[in-house]
């Protein structure tokens, strides 16, 4: 029986180097992504560095909730059949966007960052805690400090600025983190949060050029927030990786839960208001209404 790890947007970037240092940590590891060529290339890698146990990809727009539901169905459908033990579930999966967009009817920041990992997760949680122990890690960002805490509704009311609404996402996602881990402590599923810092990626090369992703405030900053943007993306995907690795392998966090590993990988404090459970209350409603567990 092998213990496996599933990766989101894994075919390269941060997902890619995390999923390379699962395997090499011993997980037979699922990559899942859009493109099957680079999914090819990405399984290739990993089997070179790690050739015990061998990885495969998946194919999934995570942007697509129902093909979430299918990605779910399919991961659970197998490791029942096989009997192997899915250990860790790492949602690494993001997006921002320069103009506002919908997928489904709802923002596309939302989907993305969100209410894709939250299904993905609360789908797979049988298929989890049959193979406890086992881990999920959501990958958050600093970007949770320039969010706009109202959670009334999918959006808050203003105009649309990415990289605010990016980090409203981010947010909305590391209470639901905190939040799930204090549902499932005891239950032998451990739930982190895990922050990479920031890498050159296929989601930060251009789009955080723009002027437009920041608010009017921030844009009379442009030349000062641009140059915290380059330093904060400049660093190999390899090192922002690290923290989801800490957080799927470190035996040092066996037994505990409900944590946030930053940016240098060790564990750190988490943002106060994604511990506020008036927060966590809105989110579960809103996530539930916009992505029900049960097809209707």
């Amino acid at each position: 029986m092998e213990r496996t790890a599933v990766v989101t947007a894994g075919t390269a970037g941060i997902g890619l180097e995390t999923a390379l240092g699962l395997a090499a940590a011993g997980f037979a590891v699922t990559v899942v992504g859009r493109s099957a060529e680079r999914g090819a290339r990405a399984v290739e890698q990993i089997n070179a560095v790690a050739p015990a146990h061998s990885a495969r990809f998946l194919a999934a727009d995570l942007s697509s909730i129902d093909q979430v539901r299918a990605l779910a169905e399919r991961i659970a459908a197998e490791h029942e059949a096989s009997g192997d033990q899915l250990a860790v579930l790492v949602n690494n999966v993001g997006a921002m966007f320069p103009d506002r967009r919908e997928l489904g009817g709802v923002e596309a920041s939302f989907v993305v960052n969100h209410l894709s990992p939250y299904l993905l997760t609360e789908l797979l949680l049988p298929t989890l805690r049959a193979g406890a122990p086992s881990r999920i890690v959501n990958v958050t960002s600093g970007a949770v400090g320039v969010a706009k805490r109202v959670f009334d509704d999918v959006e808050p009311p203003g105009g649309y600025y990415g990289f605010h609404w990016y980090g409203r996402a981010k947010l909305v996602n590391l209470a639901y983190t905190l939040d799930l881990a204090a549902r499932l402590d005891g239950t032998g599923v451990s739930v982190f949060a895990a922050d990479p810092g920031g890498a050159a990626t296929d989601m930060t090369n251009g789009t955080l050029t723009d002027p437009k992703i920041v608010s009017p405030a921030l844009r009379l900053l442009w030349p000062l927030v641009r140059r915290k943007f380059e330093r904060s993306t400049s660093g190999p995907a390899s090192a922002a990786a690290r923290p989801s690795i800490v957080a799927a392998t470190d035996d040092a966090l066996s037994g505990r839960t409900g944590v946030v590993i930053g940016p240098r990988a060790r564990p750190v404090a988490p943002f106060r208001p994604a511990t506020d459970r008036r927060v966590a209350e809105a989110v579960r409603r809103l996530s539930e209404a916009h992505a029900p567990l049960a097809v209707r």
